[in-house]
C-alpha cells in the first residue's frame, strides 16, 4: 500500500497519456512529506495502475456535435495512521499532476475526473513480496 487504481473510458485512450501519467502520479507520491518531514508512502508499496473500460455509459450518452462524453475515476487506497493535513497535502499534489494530463480532454469533450484518497482499516494483511525487502536494503530513489 497505497495503490492508486485509475479507471477511465476507452475513449480517452488517444487524448490522455496515461502512461506518463502514471510514472508522475507515482513518483508525486513518493515525494510527499509528512509534519516531521518523512516520506509518506512507502517506496516499495507505492503502486499506480491505469484500466480502461471498453463498455460504458456516461451521463444520457448523447453528447453534443463533435464531442464525447468520458470519465477518470482515480482511486487512492492507503492504510491508516495519515493526518487529515498529510491527505490533503497529498490530494492536492496529485490534482496538480492530473491537470497536466486531463485539461485538454476536459476542454475539448465533455470529461468528468474525480479522486478519491480512502484510508482502509486492515482486518487482514497478508503479503508476498519481494519488493520491499529489495527496497528496504537500497537508497530511496523513485526512478
Amino acid at each position: 500500500m497505497p495503490h492508486l487504481v485509475i479507471l477511465y473510458t476507452a475513449n480517452l485512450e488517444n487524448k490522455v497519456d496515461f502512461g506518463p501519467m502514471c510514472r508522475e502520479l507515482a513518483d508525486t507520491m513518493l515525494a510527499q512529506r509528512d509534519e516531521q518531514g518523512q516520506g509518506v508512502f512507502p517506496l516499495g508499496g507505492t503502486r499506480v495502475f491505469a484500466f480502461p473500460a471498453p463498455h460504458f455509459a456516461v451521463a444520457n450518452g448523447q453528447p453534443p456535435e463533435g464531442k464525447e462524453m468520458g470519465f477518470v475515476y482515480l482511486n487512492l487506497r492507503m492504510a491508516s495512521g495519515r493526518s487529515a493535513d498529510v491527505k490533503k497535502t497529498v490530494g492536492d499534489a496529485l490534482i496538480g499532476v492530473l491537470h497536466k494530463y486531463v485539461d485538454a480532454a476536459v476542454a475539448s469533450d465533455l470529461v468528468g475526473v474525480t479522486l478519491q484518497i480512502d484510508e482502509i482499516p486492515s482486518s487482514f494483511d497478508g503479503r508476498i513480496s519481494s519488493l520491499h525487502p529489495y527496497f528496504n536494503t537500497k537508497p530511496t530513489q523513485s526512478k
